[in-house]
């Protein structure tokens, strides 16, 4: 299992305050069945800035220490970015870093209230590099909730998406629940990822997200889950989902 988004890195962001932190955090990973994780300090979202050079060197260290006290985990460098005016200068300057090594694919995060009025033009600059950003945790976000039409927009241009584990199990509460959901049924979630801090409710729960999205859609789609994360790792090419629009009906019983 591969776990693409996670603040396991000690003392960097609102993740693991501390290396024993950390390691406990890794030991959690592996009892939930996880064989690799994408380190994804917070970076430039107005609070902590986690520089790609740091962010390797911390992670080769991080690695050491699981070596060491024989924890089976497998981790890699990257970054949570969140979408600021500043992006394309971060890239021109080689400080961003992606979900694999080749380049193409960028997790990217909103402010947990809104959708920047210039995402548009961003994703449109991104991808024009051959960029290929991953909405982190749309389900989250109360502006997308409450207008899902805005993800559906940028799925629908190619954009891809990462639900929170605990979000589809109920650790964010019903609405989040339901809505993450939703989107499973609409074609506009692509993989699970942890979001694991050392916070309440930012526990790992892959494993029970992927028998409760095996009983409620079937294998098919924990294989295609799966094979996503595996791909976007690898830098590799995935099939895009036939996305359709969330009905807004449904959306009467969240607000």
């Amino acid at each position: 299992m591969i776990d693409l988004h996670c603040h396991l890195l000690p003392g960097v962001d609102d993740g693991s305050k501390s290396m024993d932190i950390s390691l406990k955090l890794a030991n959690d990973a592996v009892r939930d069945g996880i064989d690799y994780a994408l380190l994804t300090p917070h970076h430039m979202n107005g609070v902590y800035l986690n520089h790609k050079k740091a962010v390797i060197q911390q992670t080769q260290e991080f690695q050491v220490e699981l070596d060491r006290h024989k924890i089976s985990l497998k981790v890699f460098p990257g970054q949570e970015v969140r979408i600021n005016g500043d992006l394309l200068t971060a890239l021109d300057q080689d400080d961003i870093l992606f979900a694999d090594e080749s380049g193409r694919y960028l997790m990217l995060e909103f402010p947990d209230d809104d959708v920047p009025s210039y995402t548009s033009n961003m994703v449109y600059e991104l991808m024009q590099r051959g960029i290929i950003p991953i909405i982190v945790h749309p389900e989250r976000n109360t502006r997308i909730m409450k207008r899902p039409d805005i993800l559906y927009e940028l799925l629908s241009r190619g954009c891809l998406s990462q639900i929170t584990a605990g979000s589809y199990v109920g650790a964010f509460g019903h609405k989040v629940q339901k809505f993450s959901k939703q989107l499973i049924q609409a074609g506009q979630a692509y993989i699970f990822a942890s979001d694991a801090h050392n916070l309440p409710n930012r526990r790992y729960e892959m494993t029970n997200a992927f028998s409760k999205l095996d009983r409620e859609f079937g294998y098919d789609y924990v294989s295609r889950f799966s094979e996503n994360a595996k791909r976007i790792i690898n830098g590799d090419s995935l099939k895009l989902n036939d996305v359709k629009k969330v009905k807004n009906r449904l959306f009467r019983e969240l607000y």
